[in-house]
C-alpha cells in the first residue's frame, strides 16, 4: 500500500511538471511569436517611411537644388534604415532618419511656395503619421520583449527554458532618445 502511494505521488509529481512544463513552452512560444510579429510591424513602418522620403525629396528639391547636403543626408539615413539588421542597428539608424527628416523639414521652411505646394504638405502629413505609427510599433514590440525576457529570467523557468532555445531579446532603444521624443514638425 505504502509503495502505491509513493508511485502514484511520484507520478502526480511527473504530470505536473509536465503540464507546467508544456504550458511554459507553448506560452514562451507564443510570446516569441509575438515579439517577431511586433519587429516585423516596425520593419514594414520604416519601409513606408523609406519609400515616402524620395517622394518628399523630390518635392523639396525644386525649391532649393542648392540643398544637396541635405538630401544626400536624407539619402543615406533611408539606405542605413532600409540595412539595419536587428534592433540595435535600427536604433542608430532611426537616429540618423530623424536628423535628416528635422534638416530637411528646416529647409522646407525656409520656402513658403514649398509650404503652399499640396504635394509637400501631403508627403509631410504622410512621414508624421508613419513617425506616429513607428513609435506605437516600437512600443508594441518593447512590450513584447518585455514579457517574453520578464518570462525567461522568472524562476524557475530560467533553469530549463535556455536549453530549450528560447533566449533574450533586445529591447529597441534610440541612442539619443531626444531625437525622437516627437515626430518632426514644421512650423508655418
Amino acid at each position: 500500500m505504502e509503495i502505491l502511494i509513493v508511485v502514484g505521488v511520484i507520478v502526480l509529481l511527473v504530470v505536473i511538471i509536465g503540464i507546467y512544463l508544456w504550458t511554459t513552452y507553448n506560452s514562451l512560444v507564443t510570446l516569441n511569436v509575438r515579439v517577431d510579429e511586433a519587429w516585423s510591424d516596425i520593419t514594414v513602418q520604416l519601409k513606408r517611411r523609406a519609400d515616402l522620403l524620395p517622394n518628399l525629396i523630390e518635392s523639396v528639391k525644386g525649391y532649393a537644388a542648392h540643398e544637396k547636403g541635405v538630401f544626400e543626408n536624407v539619402t543615406k539615413a533611408r539606405a542605413e534604415t532600409l540595412s539595419a539588421q536587428g534592433p540595435a542597428d535600427a536604433a542608430v539608424a532611426e537616429n540618423h532618419m530623424q536628423q535628416a527628416l528635422k534638416s530637411i523639414f528646416a529647409v522646407a521652411e525656409a520656402y513658403p511656395q514649398l509650404q503652399a505646394s499640396q504635394n509637400f504638405l501631403q508627403l509631410q502629413a504622410e512621414i508624421v503619421d508613419t513617425e506616429d505609427k513607428i513609435q506605437a510599433s516600437r512600443r508594441f514590440y518593447n512590450g513584447g520583449v518585455r514579457e517574453l525576457n520578464t518570462k525567461i529570467k522568472q524562476f524557475p523557468n530560467t533553469l530549463f527554458v535556455r536549453g530549450l532555445g528560447f533566449t533574450e531579446r533586445e529591447f529597441f532603444e534610440v541612442t539619443d532618445s531626444a531625437a525622437i521624443a516627437e515626430p518632426p514638425r514644421v512650423q508655418f
